[in-house]
């Protein structure tokens, strides 16, 4: 049955339909392929609300930062107003009300990031936080938090510490005579920083402070504490709170620090899920293991770092809307002097773009499963029903996500700055958004966990699972990422034999290549980690030093592997129209075919190939599918795409119209043509007037 696209508008007539017309598809069917449909339609109800609100409207002038901060706080204020969630959201279960929260906060990042930074962290997150590791103790700030009483901050990272968790220096001391837990920040290395919300508007923040009782240091622990009054925005006495300064971007989000002097809160404010103090100043915990009940306290920034693979994911789609519809209608040059091409018909551009419209498209559809298997174990986890597996399939999603979430954004990264290019000089116009959009994914590269340091977490995960193939002959994956591990020794034995480009362009091929390459490298890694320890007899130094072209290479072909393999899965289901699966297959053999490019001296290195035909078949089935993709992108970028309000561009709108929208933007920017106010400062008195007068 095919699936209702009416309440997806037309895109307006314009220069585009001569690009348009020559796709062989559907581009709203497809668009439900990237999108589900109540998740898609809520988006919209969001763009639209705040398309209608004045206080959203777009400012025809650069503002100051500190304006900046004001209009993000009245902008979160009056977003918090909206009754976006369905009329069942509060009943739904707690996967579902998780979704749906998402996707709100999904849609309000594609427009207006600061203010979804500033509503993630302010209320998701700390409401999340509170959820899972809080208990009805808790629960009126909850309730507090709903009703627009309270705005968050969380506070983990220290101004020497960041990825280094468990040792942050913040102390929270437990006094058993009054029963309160006294906070205390050590010297400005500890100083709490970087904290979203902190810096002007949050009246509470979720501390991260190593619990002391007496001597005894019990790690890491969460801990409500009251910043400002509500009534009055002041700090409380023994804060020193303030606002870090201005950033490369996201100048809207007051990020903060914070320091502590003696600073007192209730026993209650502990977040006692895990482990507990008694009023006697007695802890107790069901976890014996500090280091687990430190990762079980932070497994709850894998929301944040899900939601940053999405809103990435968003952001090259836009990036990538913008740059295709730009050259669909840029000319230039031509076989003759009378005819100029669009530059899209260049096989350079098509070879500099298409990759990325295709990373789009695949890392929009991996996001989704990433986040559908977040919340299916938290689900999971919040009921009484016994799962065996449930720790080994905790450990794979965080695996998945420590690797999705570096993929996401660097692809992103990448892909903006290449699209920036290719729309040349009037790419690097304000009113084109890359500028906001290159800034914006720049901060994601590393709040949630640095990239670099994530990928270690997944390279780790894999040896343990290789060191299990070696030893028990099995593999601990319940999500199947990596049970091929299993059939190693018939793997590595895999030698490519094509001799044709169709030999490469199939999925069996991208399959076979990433099964062998990851299993390659995780065996070189492992073989090197053997090697240094036997050498050095320290752990720290084997993992250390066998990064730089093993461990972490190993955590990024796991990556495209995995979103590759989630992507082939959802084209594959049976509400995919057939007539949508030629386009869908060439996007990802384009994915795949592009990524295996940037690894061939894996390939060679190990064996797989052992002369140039790999290479050459490689390269030239690239070029193949970007040729065949030619006359579909435009149509694949209009599925991608959000409505023109969202996207924000001169260039990428859907009409087409650059000139039109170019030739606005000149002549209506303030100030535009009209003479200096400080004109004076630079005129030269005795210049001559070169200006011809007439002689009558």
């Amino acid at each position: 049955m095919s699936a209702d696209t009416s309440f997806i508008e037309d895109l307006p007539a314009g220069p585009l339909d001569a690009y348009r017309k020559k796709a062989k598809f559907d581009w709203k069917k497809l668009k439900l392929v990237f999108e589900d449909v109540n998740l898609l339609k809520m988006k919209l109800k969001v763009w639209n609300a705040l398309e209608k609100d004045s206080i959203f409207q777009r400012p025809e002038k650069e503002l100051l930062t500190k304006e900046q901060k004001r209009i993000a706080a009245l902008q979160l204020q009056q977003f918090r107003k909206y009754k976006f969630m369905p009329t069942n959201g509060q009943k739904a279960s707690i996967k579902d009300r998780a979704r749906y929260l998402m996707t709100i906060n999904e849609a309000l990042a594609a427009a207006y990031p600061d203010v979804s930074v500033k509503q993630a962290l302010g209320v998701f997150l700390f409401q999340n936080t509170l959820a899972t590791l809080g208990t009805e103790r808790h629960q009126h700030i909850i309730e507090a938090l709903w009703n627009r009483q309270i705005l968050s901050a969380l506070a983990l990272t220290e101004v020497a510490h960041g990825s280094d968790a468990k040792n942050m220096r913040t102390t929270a001391v437990y006094d058993k005579e009054t029963q309160e837990f006294i906070i205390n920040t050590p010297d400005f290395k500890a100083a709490k920083c970087w904290v979203g919300n902190l810096g002007k508007t949050c009246t509470v923040a979720l501390v991260f402070a190593q619990l002391y009782i007496g001597d005894q240091c019990y790690g890491l622990h969460a801990f409500v504490v009251p910043i400002r009054n509500p009534k009055t925005l002041l700090p409380y006495p023994g804060i020193i709170v303030g606002d870090i300064g201005e950033k490369i971007g996201l100048n809207g989000v007051d990020n903060g620090f914070i320091m502590f002097q003696n600073y007192k809160i209730p026993r209650e404010n502990l977040l006692n899920k895990i482990s507990d103090v008694t009023p006697e100043g007695e802890y107790e915990s069901r976890i014996s293991d500090p280091t687990k009940i430190l990762g079980a306290t932070l497994e709850n920034l894998l929301a944040g770092r899900v939601g940053t693979m999405q809103e990435s994911a968003n952001n090259l789609a836009c990036a990538v809307t913008i740059a295709i519809r730009y050259a669909a209608v840029r000319t230039q040059f031509g076989p003759s002097n009378n005819e100029e091409l669009p530059i899209i018909e260049y096989q350079l551009h098509q070879w500099r773009l298409f990759p990325y419209v295709a990373a789009a498209s695949i890392l929009k559809i991996f996001s989704t499963a990433a986040i559908r298997h977040y919340l299916n174990v938290i689900e999971i986890s919040h009921t009484e029903t016994t799962v065996d597996n449930l720790n080994d399939m905790i450990s794979e999603v965080h695996a998945i996500i420590s690797a999705g979430k570096p993929l996401t954004t660097w692809a992103c990264r990448d892909g903006i700055q290449e699209c920036r290019e290719c729309c040349g000089g009037h790419g690097y116009l304000k009113a084109a958004r890359f500028g906001e959009l290159r800034d914006t994914i720049d901060a994601r590269i590393t709040y949630e966990g640095d990239n670099n340091v994530l990928v270690q977490q997944t390279s780790n995960w894999l040896l343990r699972q290789w060191h299990s193939v070696l030893e028990e002959g099995q593999v601990c994956s319940p999500l199947s990422t990596c049970s091929f591990l299993k059939d190693h020794l018939v793997i590595l034995k895999f030698k490519f034999n094509g001799s044709t480009v169709q030999d490469v362009k199939n999925i069996n091929f991208i399959t076979r290549c990433y099964q062998w390459l990851i299993t390659y490298l995780v065996k070189i890694t492992h073989d090197k980690q053997t090697a240094l320890l036997e050498h050095s007899k320290c752990k720290f130094t084997a993992r250390n030093d066998s990064q730089v072209y093993k461990a972490a290479i190993l955590s990024r072909v796991y990556g495209e592997f995995v979103a590759l393999k989630y992507y082939w899965k959802r084209i594959n289901r049976n509400d995919v129209e057939i007539s949508l699966r030629p386009i869908l297959e060439t996007l990802g053999i384009l994915y795949g075919l592009s990524c295996l490019d940037k690894h061939l001296v894996y390939l060679y290195q190990g064996g797989f190939a052992n002369n140039h035909s790999l290479s050459e078949l490689v390269k030239n089935g690239i070029l193949d599918v970007c040729s065949l993709l030619k006359s579909d992108v435009v149509a694949v970028v209009d599925a991608l795409a959000p409505p023109d309000f969202v996207i924000n561009s001169i260039l990428g709108k859907a009409d087409g119209k650059l000139y039109e929208h170019i030739q606005a933007e000149f002549f209506n920017n303030p100030g535009a043509m009209s003479r200096p106010s400080w004109w004076r400062e630079i005129k030269v008195d005795n210049a001559p007037e070169l200006k011809i007068r007439s002689k009558l």
